[in-house]
């Protein structure tokens, strides 16, 4: 995994994202309730806050919570929900720990059909099924892991030439796009809400 990903919208937090299969879940995990932005220049902050040029699992997984907590609340936090996003990190880097000898690439590298990898993203801890589809098209569209029927399996987020999620950006232009789709979906559930009352 060497890619250049535009999720941070920050150079160094994108080189991040694109050769660190961890950080690329971190911040995937990271992205509610904040700006996307946000939520995938949060690898970075946590990696330069450990003193480090990419994230372990091992070392995550390990660290004291209260310590943990305290690095993603330092100001600027690392999200609005500091506390809570340091406990899900940890959980999920011990699950890899437990499951894919701390290796977060392995989620992905040995997947033969795109149900098995959608199966497996959603058993990771902080990640429903939304998540997981979205972070399936992600690999899919930018960091070229094609397992049989991805597409399908990501569902919506699968498709090409749309502007749905982090998986469609690739630049400030498409960031724009799905911001409004975002928007729009919002205003529809908005809309939709107050004529079922």
């Amino acid at each position: 995994m060497d890619v250049t990903l535009h999720l941070a919208q920050q150079p160094e937090a994108d080189e991040l994202l694109g050769r660190s299969p961890l950080a690329a879940l971190v911040g995937m995990l990271l992205d509610q309730q904040v700006p996307m932005e946000w939520a995938f220049a949060g690898p970075y902050t946590i990696a330069q806050r450990m003193n480090t040029n990419d994230l372990d699992a091992d070392e995550i997984a390990t660290y004291d919570p209260e310590a943990f907590a305290a690095l993603l609340s330092t100001k600027p936090a690392v999200h609005r929900y500091p506390g809570s996003m340091a406990k899900r990190i940890q959980q999920l880097c011990q699950y890899l720990v437990e499951h894919y000898a701390s290796d977060a690439s392995a989620v992905w590298n040995d997947v033969t059909t795109g149900d098995e990898l959608l199966r497996r993203l959603k058993e990771l801890p902080g990640f429903g099924p939304q998540k997981a589809q979205i972070f399936l098209a992600l690999l899919g569209k930018q960091l070229n892991i094609h397992p049989k029927g991805w597409r399908e399996a990501a569902g919506p987020y699968g498709d090409p030439h749309s502007f749905r999620s982090v998986a469609d950006i690739t630049g400030p232009d498409s960031l724009t796009k799905v911001r409004a789709h975002k928007q729009e979906m919002k205003a529809a559930a908005k809309a939709a809400k107050a004529t079922d009352k």
